[in-house]
């Protein structure tokens, strides 16, 4: 007998969201938050939404949590159209970046408040909550209330909140962006680390790019209402489909010209060797898209494309340096060099120095 595939957690059929109205829009006119969305995430799977502010991934997300009915299209959980259902019929969980805990109970009473409207018996409460408490290292806190806690672990108790009900799906709506830098990476490890131990689907929303690459299986990088890319980390950073993907995750020069013969003539300046291009045209035109840390300025090595240029800003930020560097009239590159054991200060390029790049044209991308 021959087994069934097993459903995706999630899946979204052509959905869209559209209000009336909206800027731009004249009388009639409709305007679309989210539109013709396909997609479809494997259960298990740590999967982020990554974009802009206004960008439609907060949105989407409340259409999958059932808080927002769709215009048009299917969302389905676990091959059941779940469109119509409202949140409560749903087995999701929303964390929300606000917590929304309530400061006159305790944690524990906090983590169990989901169990208690459920009906669940007693000891099965006490069991689940003092589970999910040591999952998030703050089961020796179960007495205190939310006031008392630092930003971080009031973060915990709401994710443990959530999955005490053992939801098939956790939605996360950039439950992090509250807290400070140290404490927000931290949290990043943490969170990646709940989410291998439980089994259980995240879907989760942000706006930072570093958040986004740390965590996921997967992401959908989103812009104007709509998935500009989707796929691995690695595959959205270092094979960037559109120059918004390209700009948006990460820094990446993006530098226009015209390709010809397996270069890219600068509209003022060098020819940028890239090497050939299947599917590409002689004379079209092209952004090349090079990400910084991939530029050398010292120890090349053979077969590389190599052009001078002129620092115009160094830039020193601990770890790393970056320079400005001209090309040519308008078009200036930033290139990050680490600083290793053996950098010395004296070694660093100074503004109004002419030095000289290189680049495998493998880590070229050229975006028609």
């Amino acid at each position: 007998m021959t087994s069934q595939p097993t459903p995706p957690a999630v899946r979204l059929d052509r959905v869209g969201k559209r209000y009336p109205g909206g800027a731009g829009s004249s009388g009639g006119s409709a305007s679309y938050a989210v539109h013709d969305i396909g997609l479809d995430i494997a259960p298990g799977e740590f999967f982020s939404l990554l974009g802009p502010s206004g960008c439609g991934k907060t949105t989407l997300l409340r259409m999958i949590g059932g808080f927002t009915d769709p215009t048009e299209g299917s969302v389905l959980l676990d091959g059941e159209d779940v469109t119509g259902l409202p949140p409560h019929r749903r087995n999701v969980n929303t964390v929300f970046q606000s917590y929304a805990l309530f400061d006159h109970l305790s944690l524990a009473d906090n983590v169990a408040f989901g169990l208690k409207r459920k009906g669940v018996a007693r000891p099965e409460i006490r069991r689940r909550v003092a589970e999910m408490l040591d999952l998030v290292q703050l089961g020796d806190l179960a007495g205190r209330r939310p006031p008392t806690l630092s930003g971080g672990q009031r973060q915990r108790v709401a994710l443990a909140r959530a999955l005490v009900n053992r939801p098939q799906v956790l939605l996360l709506d950039e439950p992090l962006a509250a807290l400070d830098l140290k404490l927000r990476r931290r949290m990043q490890v943490e969170l990646k680390q709940i989410q291998r131990e439980v089994g259980i689907t995240f879907l989760f929303v942000t706006h930072d790019q570093d958040e986004a690459l740390t965590m996921s299986d997967r992401l959908a990088v989103m812009n104007a209402g709509r998935i500009e890319q989707c796929g691995t980390p690695e595959d959205v950073y270092e094979r960037p489909t559109s120059g918004f993907t390209a700009s948006f995750l990460g820094t990446s020069n993006l530098v226009p010209g015209t390709y010809r013969a397996g270069r890219v003539l600068l509209d003022q300046g060098p020819a940028l060797r890239v090497g050939d291009r299947p599917g590409m045209t002689d004379g079209c035109r092209v952004s090349l898209s090079l990400r910084p840390e991939k530029i050398w300025l010292s120890d090349f090595e053979p077969g590389m494309a190599r052009v001078t240029g002129v620092v115009r800003e160094t830039v020193y930020s601990g770890p790393t340096t970056t320079y400005l560097i001209e090309l040519a009239p308008g078009v200036t590159v930033h290139v990050l060099e680490q600083n290793t054991a053996r950098s010395r200060m004296e070694d660093r390029w100074s503004g109004g120095e002419e030095v000289e790049l290189g680049w495998r044209p493998e880590h070229c991308l050229v975006l028609d």
